[in-house]
């Protein structure tokens, strides 16, 4: 799996040095021309508007694209659209703030989490520009991670770890390669990642409805991308109820078969935020299949309601 840095706020890669702190916008492919004052009293949303890519900046960070040396997922990301659009204005009359998700290109990285990156080494590869991924949210290797927007923690497993972000959580393997579709890219072995529904642009009224809407974007957005070769098949492994952090939800589970190699296991995971009921919460995952699914029955179960900070807290 590949990972790539979530949509946000970030230090200004432009930023003069005689002049005043500024943070730029980063849309989960390319810097954009959004520009504001760096300060704790900004708000983390998107901007009003998106921006074309910043002259001189990178069209995508050179990193993994799964959370793979820092939340990422295969190419993850969800086109930029009406539907966020929509997410956006729905979440914030509920009190409650978004980021949106968006499309790389198929660059591939997998499903599971993707986010900011914080790999010392960065980039892997291509001689590209490294992204936001310097001031990236701390990672945490053992306990568990939260996503206080959706009011849940993710347990991080043994030789993963996790980023808490700022519209969700991350949690992904410590295990890359070159992507076998692209050797200028790094893949992840696994990575998961929730974020609110309406916010992936996946829409539904119950959880298993999200959750079955939500499987097909997960699978291509974890192993459609060029590299993995594209999806060629896939197998549904798994499709019922489940009971997480003392919510109703859903689960989807397939195997996705891919061009290249390495094929994965993905699953989309829905079941209502256990702080606002009103607002349904989707774990991505994404796992190559040369590892066990018993990782992606691990972090179902080690879901919990959040109980206060998350930085490396037990399960």
């Amino acid at each position: 799996m590949t990972q790539v840095t979530p949509p946000g706020w970030y230090p200004d890669p432009g930023q003069q040095n005689d002049g005043p702190p500024t943070e730029r916008w980063w849309d989960g492919g390319a810097w954009t021309d959004q520009v504001r004052p760096a300060g704790p009293a900004a708000g983390w949303g998107p901007p009003a508007a998106g921006g074309a890519a910043g002259q001189g900046y990178p069209a995508r960070p050179a990193y993994p694209v799964h959370p793979a040396q820092t939340p990422s997922g295969r190419g993850r990301g969800v086109r930029i659209g009406i539907a966020v659009a929509a997410a956006v204005a729905v979440l914030a009359s509920i009190g409650v703030g978004v980021y949106a998700l968006t499309d790389d290109g198929g660059g591939g990285s997998s499903a599971a989490s993707r986010g900011p990156d914080t790999e010392d080494g960065g980039p892997g590869g291509g001689g590209e520009s490294p992204g936001p991924d310097s001031s990236g949210p701390p990672r945490v290797e053992s306990g568990s991670v939260t996503d206080g927007l959706s009011g849940i923690s993710l347990p991080v497993p043994d030789g993963w770890y996790g980023q808490e972000l700022q519209g969700g959580a991350a949690v992904t393997s410590e295990d890359a390669y070159d992507c076998p579709g692209d050797t200028s890219k790094t893949c992840t072995k696994g990575g998961a990642y929730s974020a609110p529904a309406l916010a992936l642009g996946t829409r539904g009224s119950t959880a298993e409805e999200v959750a079955k809407a939500d499987i097909s974007a997960n699978a291509e957005e974890s192993y459609g991308g060029d590299s993995y070769g594209g999806i060629t098949s896939h197998e549904v492994l798994a499709s019922e109820a489940v009971t997480v952090a003392g919510q109703k939800g859903y689960l989807v589970r397939w195997k996705a078969v891919t061009g290249k190699g390495a094929d994965g296991y993905v699953q989309s995971l829905a079941f209502p935020s256990p702080a606002r009921p009103q607002q349904i919460v989707v774990v991505r995952f994404g796992v190559d299949t040369d590892q066990t699914q018993s990782v992606i029955e691990e972090i179902t179960e080690g879901i919990e309601a959040a109980s206060g900070g998350g930085n490396g807290q037990d399960v």
